[in-house]
């Protein structure tokens, strides 16, 4: 639930400042009192706390808290406070929301990823939040910086993200204490006093009709409790209203019932968000009451154009209209991207559960989530090659579902990425809609893969495989929970988390026999018998490997049979066992030469020639290799060919013959230029 800056273009929460996480585009917000406040957390910075009475320097950063109920403008007081403070940290100022906008706390494994992310520190996928909080520290440690914690909801939240260092200093926010952190002195607000609470309303609706009747204005103030956020919708309710008084807007806001479910605290607030919507023609208060659907509290005409069912040019008339109102913030992009305050979040979703069906409600959700599956679509789709069937479907869509260019799908992308991952966690956290959260999730890892990169996009790739696992379980689904198992396990191994990849691959094992899936089931295998060469029990990896390829022996799939028998020749390779590798190869070789496939018979035999060096055979290692590189020059495969020639020279010096030795090596010198490059026999793959 957190909290919004208000500025005078009409969002949402308390008067604030812009933040390092400030959208591009947006306009700086107006920052309205709390000079008060703003002094004595100035001040505490540098008062002792328990842990420096004694004269020691502080291990850790420095906390300050601020306390609030939503809409109090405890982020915007933290936000203005960054800003004075940037300069005194000189190596950023970070912010980071602990609670999402329908009020569950964040994960702390996704908010010290972000923390990350804002650093450009590289985490590893399926990092667990010790790690992760670990690597925060760490990348803290000789910084100077300031850390915005919006919204925590208890001190475990804070203390994993808080930096072994002094030179750092933590703001964060809160609705109550942070109990178990010592030294922290929480400055506490509430509403703002009668002065800033009249030049905020002045601000936004013209000095004039607050001169006209100052009274009416203070009388205004208290009436919304001095809640800043309060105060900016009754302001956009007056600004859209040019003759009303407001005294006007006083009596209609006293008029609305008080919502008694909410927090004392809350109601004021409440009751100007009712006296909006109340003021709002039926389909765009429904469009508003929606907006509580919108993931992450992110939306754009396209989410607004989906959940109430109008056309995209409604949906962005409607969405500005709300951001004049005081209801969204935009970032005023090209392709604009509306916010949800925080505060607002949970009012909207109150009203939408009181005045909407259930029915209803799900199918907007549906239809929102429908919308966000064609956008992806669409995004990977405008990468493929002219002509292609991905290309003519997309010229298909409508206009507004198009991009214009692979960058600007890429930047869509980027932008809405937030929204995106969750729209598909909550898509799965809901539960009824599991088709639709299974194509959502398959739609986010094509796109994300095709413009970032599966090894850039890695972290969310394993975020995403593990919520297809989730709906796989939940519907008993083995084809698709092996396939999750084995995209989560691919990750873990990529990383170095071996043992944790070995287990997914069994399991992924499992799930692939009881769907009847060949593919599935023949990959675990693999798999399995890769992991475990990795942890160098080459006894059991020579296992798996055989049973993987008796099963695709029994099922005539010849080239992954070569390949197999080349894996299996390696192993038995580091075993020592070379009579078993050289037969393993040689098979492979024949396999490969079966298929037409030169190049690769070429590489089987260089490592056949490999295994008899080792045995002790030169002079067949000799002939062996002499043979794959004739392949390899009726290849055509230069470069294969020049690594051949020099393991024949070596060979040749090992065997007492360096004048042939050298004629080999110039051979290969004249194959690949004077370019520069070591070409080592190495360069030769075993895995084929």
């Amino acid at each position: 639930m957190t909290d919004q800056a208000v500025d005078t273009s009409g969002p949402a929460e308390a008067a604030g400042t812009v933040t390092a996480d400030e959208p591009s585009g947006a306009t700086p917000p107006r920052f309205f009192g709390r000079e008060r406040e703003l002094k004595d957390l100035q001040a505490d910075i540098g008062r002792a706390g328990l842990d420096t009475l004694a004269g020691r320097k502080a291990a850790r950063a420095r906390v300050l808290l601020i306390a609030g109920r939503p809409g109090s403008g405890r982020t915007a007081l933290a936000a203005e406070l960054a800003r004075r403070l940037a300069g005194d940290h000189p190596d950023g100022v970070y912010r980071i929301a602990l609670t999402e906008p329908g009020g569950e706390r964040v994960p702390g494994e996704r908010t010290a990823r972000e923390l990350l992310d804002q650093l450009g520190v590289t985490a590893p996928p399926g990092a667990d939040e010790d790690e992760l909080s670990g690597m925060v520290r760490e990348a803290f440690a000789a910084r100077r910086a300031l850390i915005l914690l919006d919204d925590a909801v208890d001190a475990e939240q804070v203390d994993p993200l808080l930096p072994d260092n002094p030179d750092c200093l933590v703001v964060a926010t809160s609705t109550g204490p942070l109990t178990g952190i010592p030294g922290v002195r929480p400055c506490t607000v509430g509403g703002l006093e009668a002065g800033p609470a009249v030049r905020l309303l002045a601000d936004a609706v013209g000095q004039v009709r607050i001169t006209v009747d100052p009274r009416a204005a203070e009388t205004l103030a208290e009436e919304c409790g001095g809640q800043p956020a309060a105060l900016t919708l009754v302001a956009g309710w007056l600004a859209a209203r040019p003759g009303a008084s407001v005294a006007d807007v006083t009596k209609q806001l006293r008029e609305v019932p008080e919502d008694t479910d909410q927090p004392l605290a809350v109601r004021p607030l409440a009751r100007a968000l009712r006296l909006v919507h109340a003021s709002l023609p039926p389909a765009t208060a429904r469009t508003l009451r929606l907006l509580a659907l919108a993931p992450a509290g992110l939306a754009d005409a396209h989410t607004a154009s989906a959940l109430a069912g109008c056309s995209v040019s409604v949906a962005r008339g409607v969405l500005e209209e709300f951001v004049r109102l005081g209801l969204l913030r935009t970032n005023g992009a090209d392709r604009p991207q509306y916010e949800v305050p925080g505060c607002l979040a949970p009012l909207l979703r109150a009203l939408m559960d009181e005045l909407d069906r259930p029915g209803e409600i799900q199918l907007a959700r549906a239809r929102m989530l429908e919308r966000t599956v064609r956008q992806l679509q669409s995004c990977r789709a405008v990468t493929e090659p002219e002509g292609s069937p991905a290309r003519r479907k997309l010229a298909g869509l409508p206009r507004s579902l198009r991009f214009p260019s692979p960058e600007a799908a890429a930047e869509w992308l980027r932008m809405r990425q937030p929204a995106l991952l969750a729209s598909a966690r909550l898509a799965v956290r809901d539960g009824g809609l599991d088709t639709l959260a299974r194509r959502l999730v398959a739609a986010l890892v094509r796109a994300l893969a095709v413009h970032r990169g599966t090894e850039e996009a890695a972290p969310e790739l394993y975020g995403l495989h593990g919520l297809v696992l989730d709906v796989a379980e939940r519907r008993s689904l083995p084809r698709e929970k092996a396939a999750a198992l084995l995209n989560l396990a691919d990750l873990d191994a990529r990383t170095g988390r071996t043992e944790e990849a070995l287990a997914r691959y069994r399991a992924a094992l499992d799930a692939g026999r009881e769907a009847k899936d060949l593919y599935a089931t023949g990959r675990a295998m693999e798999s399995v018998a890769g992991a475990h060469a990795e942890l160098g029990d080459f006894s059991r990896a020579s296992d798996w490997y055989g049973r993987a390829l008796a099963q695709r022996l029994t099922h005539g799939e010849r080239a992954d049979a070569a390949r197999l028998y080349g894996r299996l020749g390696a192993v038995h390779t580091y075993q020592g066992r070379y009579g078993e590798a050289l037969r393993n190869w040689r098979a492979a070789a024949a396999g490969h030469r079966r298929l037409g496939d030169p190049a690769a018979q070429a590489r089987a035999l260089s490592e056949a020639a490999r295994v008899q060096e080792y045995a002790g055979r030169p002079q067949e290692s000799l002939q062996t290799c002499r043979e794959a590189v004739d392949l390899a020059r009726g290849a055509g495969d230069v470069r294969l060919q020049a690594a051949l020639e020099l393991r024949l020279a070596d060979t040749l010096d090992r065997l007492g013959d360096p004048a042939a030795a050298r004629l080999h090596r110039a051979t290969a010198d004249r194959l690949l230029g004077d370019a520069g490059m070591a070409y080592e026999t190495s360069g030769t793959s075993s895995e084929t």
